[in-house]
């Protein structure tokens, strides 16, 4: 570990320069496709839609029987539904009813909305302005046949699952689950069921860790807690290399916790120790155990919970989505909120301040939950956003924008 701070953008990169897609990849069933990533293109079967159809509920008319300048009659001859539509052929001087969604009748190219129409009795009234092929969806209009409807690498959303039911597709290719291993270090650690000893806390981070993983889309094998020994640490990432694709760590990577960490994961592989310029979660390392095929990539994280938590977030979950195959890797929705808070912010660094964010009078308001101690676990749970204070940005008075980061969907 330098004395030099790294700034988080320069850690990113390097962390993300460093991970490559996971090989393997399975067929799934549709209805167990959801948060997977495609690991090929779906081409679409059909056209979607398969042919030319109303989209409002009115009148299937041709546009060359319309007057430019005053009311046209024309003898309504049947109607049209979806999925019941209408055999013959519509004349001049006709209309067939037609409701949304129902096959275009041949002969017809423009649609008369009913608000728009009048009746008298089996004679619409058409009054004139209409535009020809209004509200007709074309076929082909969303997706031709033979293009391809959902891209390799997209993680995949409700609206994608719809849109593969859409063309008939029960199964889809996607890239198996990354397995990331999750290990605590340290004396102090006790896991849930140990009895309370003094001196001891118990591990909430391979829980909280387990559970942004799960919400990630990743197979979690837990590790256990390994003791601040050289043969427990060691024994636990040797059985760990090579059988998973990632391991977490947390705890064991700041200055003045045991050197022997550093020997284990020299000895296993290449490992960078860095401090980090932000707050929290300064220390962390970052390497590979192993080597070829079997190799492990390794996240060490510092030990304070809300530490590992922010630092997963801002440098693991991005490199985990490009090893399960997410192309391109997005940044998290960000935009600015009015600060209710004063806060106090020297440049040079990046800071993360939990913060409540609300809605008031059309504008985003964000306040912070209180305490910001990187122990400070209950921070969390009261926050719905991180607040990011850049590497120049200063003091923060009450009425200043600052950058927030929802938690829906990400913690």
């Amino acid at each position: 570990m330098t004395d030099r701070f790294t700034p988080v953008a320069d850690a990113r990169a390097h962390i993300l320069a460093a991970c490559s897609p996971v090989a393997g990849t399975q067929r799934v069933p549709l209805r167990d496709a959801l948060g997977r990533v495609l690991a090929a293109d779906v081409i679409s079967p059909v056209s979607v839609p398969p042919h030319d159809n109303s989209a409002m509920d009115g009148y299937a008319v041709r546009h060359a029987d319309l007057s430019a300048d005053g009311d046209t009659r024309l003898a309504i001859v049947g109607q049209a539904f979806a999925g019941h539509g209408w055999a013959g052929e519509v004349a001049a001087g006709q209309a067939v009813r037609i409701m949304t969604g129902a096959v275009m009748p041949a002969g017809a190219d423009t649609i008369v909305i009913q608000e728009t129409a009048r009746l008298d009795g089996s004679t619409v009234i058409v009054p004139p302005g209409q535009k020809a092929g209004q509200h007709r969806r074309r076929a082909g209009e969303d997706l031709h046949a033979g293009e391809p409807a959902l891209r390799v690498g997209r993680l995949l959303r409700p609206a994608d699952i719809g849109l593969a039911a859409s063309l008939g597709i029960p199964e889809l290719t996607v890239r198996r689950r990354v397995r990331v291993g999750v290990l605590s270090t340290g004396d102090e650690v006790m896991s849930i069921g140990d009895p309370a000893r003094e001196g001891g806390i118990y591990d909430s981070n391979r829980y909280t860790l387990t559970g942004m993983l799960t919400r990630l889309g990743c197979e979690v094998v837990d590790l256990g807690v390994a003791r601040d020994t050289r043969e427990a640490l060691s024994a636990a990432l040797e059985a760990a290399v090579g059988e998973v694709d990632a391991i977490i760590t947390s705890g064991g990577v700041s200055v003045g916790e045991a050197d022997f960490v550093r020997e284990i994961l020299a000895s296993l592989g290449e490992v960078t120790f860095w401090k980090i310029a932000m707050k929290p979660g300064r220390p962390m390392a970052f390497g590979t155990l192993g080597k070829g095929a079997r190799s492990t990539l390794l996240f060490g994280l510092p030990g304070n919970p809300v530490a590992t938590m922010v630092t997963f977030h801002f440098f693991a979950r991005d490199a985990l989505l490009k090893l399960m195959g997410v192309s391109p890797v997005s940044a998290p929705i960000h935009f600015a909120a009015l600060s209710d808070t004063a806060m106090k912010k020297q440049p040079g660094r990046t800071e993360y301040q939990r913060g409540i964010l609300e809605l008031r009078d059309g504008l985003w308001h964000v306040a912070v939950t209180g305490a910001q101690g990187s122990g400070i676990l209950r921070s969390m749970c009261d926050a719905n956003c991180i607040i990011v204070l850049g590497d120049d940005c200063g003091n923060v008075a009450v009425g200043d924008a600052v950058n927030v980061i929802p938690f829906e969907g990400l913690i």
